[in-house]
């Protein structure tokens, strides 16, 4: 089955580089230079995947985002921006894209993300096929992974695709060491020396919303000089 891809970018070079590579990849590709358009046409045709450029005539990347997210079907994102700071912009106001480039990037890499979505989107629906998944508590933390919903104290909490995904591995796992690399390689689907970071930041602004002290927490412990794991139940009292 053909993968359909639309590519909203407005640099013919960059628009054209991805376009080439992936169709190379066997992929069905669209490519819109403009923010409106690139909406109207997202909204008009069921694609597997939207590569969007954060800076667009027309209408800015974050807002295609936002107006994509509103639909109840769902269709992965991946944004490109020029910008690491750009990069803090686009996960602060949480709009949903599932990834993000930032720009110069390898067309390798590109690649490797393209198909680490594509792999996501499948074991999230072999998941739904499977028998119903119980909610996970511990202490205040409620997860629901039926409905991809977190709570705290009974209060809904808000997170992105990847920052659900982390907290669902974890919570699975309770006691269990990650390393940085184990969880690129869990969570997004590919591993990237140099691309530890990205953990952290995920981990930091998740920790900003589920714990009562983010910088003394009590569900997400930092292991130190090795990573990162799930407060064990037994231990969860005394925290």
């Amino acid at each position: 089955m053909t993968r359909n891809v639309l590519v909203i970018e407005d640099d013919r070079d960059i628009a054209r580089l991805v376009e080439l590579h992936l169709r190379d990849g066997g992929y069905s590709v669209t490519v819109v230079p403009d923010g409106k358009l690139g909406l109207r046409q997202a909204l008009a045709k069921a694609f597997d995947l939207v590569i969007l450029d954060l800076i667009l005539p027309g209408m800015d990347g974050l807002e295609v985002c936002r107006q994509i997210r509103n639909r109840p079907e769902y269709t992965p994102v991946l944004m490109l921006t020029a910008k690491s700071t750009d990069v803090d912009r686009i996960l602060g106001l949480e709009m949903g894209a599932d990834d993000y480039l930032t720009k110069p990037f390898n067309v390798r890499e590109l690649l490797a993300r393209v198909k680490a979505l594509f792999r996501r989107v499948e074991a999230l629906r072999a998941k739904d096929t499977t028998a119903p998944q119980k909610a996970i508590r511990a202490g205040d933390l409620t997860i629901d992974p039926e409905k991809r919903k977190v709570a705290v104290q009974g209060k809904f909490v808000r997170l992105t695709a990847r920052e659900f995904e982390l907290l669902l591995e974890f919570s699975r796992h309770p006691g269990r060491v990650y390393s940085r690399a184990q969880l690129l390689d869990k969570v997004w689907g590919y591993s990237y020396q140099g691309y530890e970071h990205t953990v952290n930041s995920h981990i930091n602004r998740l920790r900003e919303k589920i714990e009562r002290s983010p910088a003394n927490p009590r569900y997400i412990l930092t292991v130190r000089g090795v990573g990162y794991q799930f407060v064990e139940p037994e231990d969860l009292e005394k925290r």
